[in-house]
């Protein structure tokens, strides 16, 4: 095996072994996969910059002899980056120590919302099935009219902005009960 095949196998297990541990929802296997697959990358780099040559200063060796500094430069840039990543997921999951007494990330609450509701096919409070059947051109005067002025006292209404209204209120109304700690 040459020498840069197995530079590539090795950059191949870093980088796989990287991104299933960044998968992962302990804190600590993300910091290992981040840094393994960071070291991948650089590895990758300095494979794709071709044969080790002289070093890039003026006059050493010539132009041709000489290796390309530029992924070195990016391999440094990388490395700062790395570090700077690394300690703050080290903070990160120093913190989660510190409250919960582990490092794992759970999920939001919000997203459970999200998973229960696609998985009944439920639609978000905000959304309008009735606009749906009105074209755009007419959606958008009647939102300009409606932001412009409020209407008349006398004007028809056609119980869109009181089925707005309703919704919004018991939106209000579930934030509210959410705060004292009550289920809607």
């Amino acid at each position: 095996m040459s020498p840069a095949l197995a530079l590539v196998a090795v950059v191949f297990v870093l980088v796989a072994t990287g991104v299933y541990l960044v998968l992962e929802r302990s804190l600590t296997r993300v910091l290992v996969g981040v840094i393994l697959l960071s070291n991948g990358i650089n590895v990758l780099f300095l494979v794709a910059s071709g044969r080790a040559g002289a070093p890039a200063l003026v006059g050493s060796a010539a132009d041709s002899e000489m290796s390309d500094p530029l992924p070195q430069a990016m391999v440094l840039t990388a490395i700062v980056i790395t570090l700077g990543l690394t300690a703050f997921l080290l903070a990160m999951a120093y913190r989660s120590w510190q409250l919960h007494g582990h490092d794992e990330v759970q999920d939001d609450v919000e997203d459970r919302q999200i998973r229960t509701r696609a998985g009944r096919d439920e639609t978000s409070g905000s959304y309008d099935p009735d606009d749906e059947e009105t074209p755009v051109e007419e959606r958008s005067e009647d939102r300009r009219r409606a932001h412009a002025s409020p209407a008349p006292a006398d004007a028809p209404a056609d119980g869109r902005a009181e089925r707005r209204a309703r919704r919004s209120a018991a939106r209000g109304e579930e934030r509210r009960a959410r705060g004292r700690g009550e289920r809607p």
